[in-house]
């Protein structure tokens, strides 16, 4: 009798602790997933905090690092970590979500920021965090609905953004992988100059990366920059297209005039924001 009196009393006590738990996981994703006004400004916020952090890292790898430097690493790496724990509880797969690459990326990232690393040697690890730009989907969808203009270019954004995200990692990678040895990469802004000659092949030959590791490096650059290359040349050249799901076969992108379906002749209504 006094077990099940002490078995209820825990399962009693678990269970208090469980509610509260689950009405603040309910707050949580209200803000995350939430359609109203306040739920869409916090998103916003957060991207707002994902470009600052960017330009944040951008802006410290040219600089010596000192205190000040040293307590902003401090306040982003809190930021970040709050922002991994309030997804991670309200996620409804959290071990699918643990194996994905971004999980891994911001947790190097927040362990960059808040661990006590000496110069310059988090900025390669930092570097990931510009990828995070690329992944909400739901911010991504809230910008279809709030920007005509990211509307009108929105592969035009996303091929800019792979670009720079791509100029930005190779850059950090060349920077830690050279400092050590290769007198011509004194920082980043020659890890910089270099990761851009590579990427055009316009291939100057003022700074080059000796050795195995370093041609492997540059080739790369050149491969991988070349077809990002094509793919903004491509989505600033090709016509415009607008998003809009077609009601029987869901082509989601229409030429801008569009009256029928290409896939398969439907009749649309697309929206008209008027010409100028």
């Amino acid at each position: 009798m006094a077990f099940y009196r002490n078995s209820t009393k825990r399962h009693g006590a678990l269970h208090a602790v469980a509610v509260p738990f689950e009405a603040l996981k309910g707050r949580i994703r209200q803000l995350y997933e939430g359609d109203t006004f306040g739920c869409i400004k916090f998103r916003y916020a957060l991207l707002a905090l994902d470009i600052v952090t960017v330009l944040f890292i951008i802006a410290t790898s040219f600089l010596p690092r000192n205190r000040a430097i040293e307590s902003l690493d401090v306040v982003f790496g809190v930021l970040i970590l709050a922002d991994f724990a309030a997804r991670m509880i309200i996620s409804r797969q959290p071990l699918h979500d643990l194996a994905r690459l971004s999980t891994w990326t911001d947790i190097v990232v927040i362990i960059s920021f808040l661990a006590p690393l000496a110069g310059e040697a988090g900025g390669f690890l930092r570097a990931f965090r510009t990828l995070r730009l690329l992944r909400d989907y739901q911010m991504v969808a809230r910008l279809r609905i709030d920007s005509p203009f990211f509307r009108r270019n929105e592969e035009v954004v996303f091929a800019v953004a792979n670009l720079g995200v791509f100029i930005f990692v190779m850059t950090g990678i060349v920077y830690e992988t050279q400092k050590s040895h290769n007198h011509q990469i004194a920082n980043y802004a020659d890890a910089l100059y270099f990761t851009v000659t590579a990427l055009t092949t316009t291939g100057f030959g003022d700074i080059t990366l000796p050795g195995t590791v370093g041609r492997l490096i540059t080739v790369v650059i050149m491969i991988f920059g070349v077809t990002l290359f094509l793919n903004l040349a491509k989505a600033l050249l090709a016509p415009s297209k607008v998003r809009f799901p077609c009601p029987v076969c869901a082509l989601q992108r229409h030429d801008v005039d569009a009256v029928h379906c290409k896939a398969c002749g439907t009749v649309l209504n697309i929206p008209d924001e008027g010409m100028d």
